[in-house]
């Protein structure tokens, strides 16, 4: 078990500073308003142009329009932009171009039938979260640290574009779901906070070790 960590809806420099010095490969910028974890342009591009080498930079949005996009784009050093709405394949598809930045586009799961969507958006894609998908009345698309049952994935290595495990993780729970999945990399936020939008540095390396087998599956 050696899974890429994502750290997602970090807000201050001691988050990313956090994230890279635990070992994540990723570190999130959450663009949607109504999230705890929001963060404006100017404050993410600082955070950005400061993060250390090797932290790949991830812009999530939730159905943003091309100029909040340009915006975005426009100031803040990026290495991926994640979608997290309801975007739609050709959406996916006119964003790959208009940013030139790999595309990864979130799927909320509940069930089987929810699966098909991971190879209809993997045509278009560069990655895709597979998350748990929000209760009816969330104004959260993600960020709810809810699961879903690990078990729908099971033995699903037929993917053909890489995918992130996504979805109510925390450090007492991930290599779980890693050994369940076969998942090899994870997105984690609520699951490494002190409260909501409020980054913990103890339970991001603690998540950190073990997605990455540091640490006994049990703790």
């Amino acid at each position: 078990m050696d899974a890429r960590v994502k750290i997602c809806g970090l807000c201050k420099p001691e988050d990313v500073t956090a994230a890279a010095t635990a070992g994540a490969v990723y570190g999130g910028f959450v663009f949607f308003p109504k999230s705890p974890r929001y963060v404006s342009v100017d404050v993410a591009r600082s955070l950005a142009i400061e993060a250390p080498v090797g932290l790949a930079k991830v812009a999530l949005v939730v159905d943003a329009d091309d100029a909040l996009i340009d915006a975005i784009t426009g100031a803040v050093p990026l290495d991926m932009l994640q979608l997290h709405g309801q975007e739609t394949p050709d959406r996916v598809a006119a964003l790959r171009v208009r940013t030139g930045l790999p595309v990864m586009k979130a799927i909320g799961v509940a069930d089987a039938a929810d699966l098909a969507a991971i190879d209809v958006y993997a045509e278009v894609a560069d990655q895709l979260l597979i998350d748990a998908k929000p209760p009816k009345a969330s104004p959260l698309p993600g960020g709810n640290g809810l699961s879903f049952d690990w078990r729908l994935l099971q033995g699903r290595k037929y993917w053909t574009k890489p995918w992130m495990l996504a979805g109510g993780l925390t450090p007492e729970n991930v290599a779980e779901a890693i050994r369940l999945t076969g998942a090899r990399q994870v997105d984690v936020s609520s699951g490494v906070e002190a409260s909501p939008g409020v980054k913990d540095a103890a339970r991001i390396a603690d998540f950190v070790a073990a997605a990455t087998g540091q640490v006994n599956v049990t703790g």
